[in-house]
């Protein structure tokens, strides 16, 4: 609810409100749209990442037999590298790369498949690291997007249509006060008019 004074001040200042809002509302809408766009992209993405975790997972379930003779402790993760961007003024997580530590192996005790095992697990902990990414870049942009649709329903349907319907209030409050004073001052005149009028009807008698 605006709180407002029937005087030419508050007329002043609700209507710099009211055009403060109306020039940040196209930006605001701009936005919206744009993070609603990057919301859907990411859900894609994170399909996409999931069928590929799953098209991997088959693959090792078709080596499962062999995987008794693979030592895990061999590829690690050792560090993932990290950075930021800003998607439609939202600042989120950018996933560099992953680096991955692997330990000497003798290839002459090891299964032949070793090496490929390796690229396996390396490929698998890279999906799961992009999906973690995905998901937690999908959350932030999913509250900025929540948050833009909230200041744009609250500029376009709340407060534009409220300082619009004051600033109208006021105007035709002070429009009124204009009349009535107009014709308070003509009835005053018409008064004044007629006591003279009467003044100069008594002297001349």
């Amino acid at each position: 609810m605006i709180k407002f004074q029937y005087n030419k001040t508050s007329l002043q200042e609700l209507d710099k409100q009211l055009k403060i809002r109306e020039r940040a509302l196209p930006t605001i809408k701009s936005k919206e749209s744009a993070l609603r766009m990057e919301v859907a992209r990411n859900k894609e993405e994170i399909i996409t990442l999931q069928e590929q975790l799953s098209t991997e997972i088959q693959r090792y379930e078709k080596m499962v037999a062999l995987w008794n003779d693979f030592n895990p402790d061999l590829v690690s993760v050792k560090d993932v590298s990290l950075g930021k961007t800003k998607i439609a003024g939202v600042a989120v997580p950018v996933l560099k790369g992953v680096a991955f530590e692997v330990k000497m192996y003798s290839l002459f005790n090891s299964p032949q498949w070793t090496t490929d095992g390796i690229e396996l697990l390396k490929g698998l902990a890279q999906i799961c690291i992009k999906t973690e990414f995905a998901k937690m870049k999908l959350e932030i942009l999913e509250y900025a997007r929540k948050k833009t649709t909230q200041k744009m329903n609250l500029f376009e349907k709340v407060q534009i249509p409220d300082y619009k319907d004051a600033i109208i209030k006021i105007k035709r409050y002070m429009e009124d006060e204009q009349s009535l004073s107009k014709a308070s001052q003509k009835i005053m005149r018409d008064n004044l008019e007629k006591r003279r009028k009467k003044e100069e009807e008594a002297t001349k008698r």
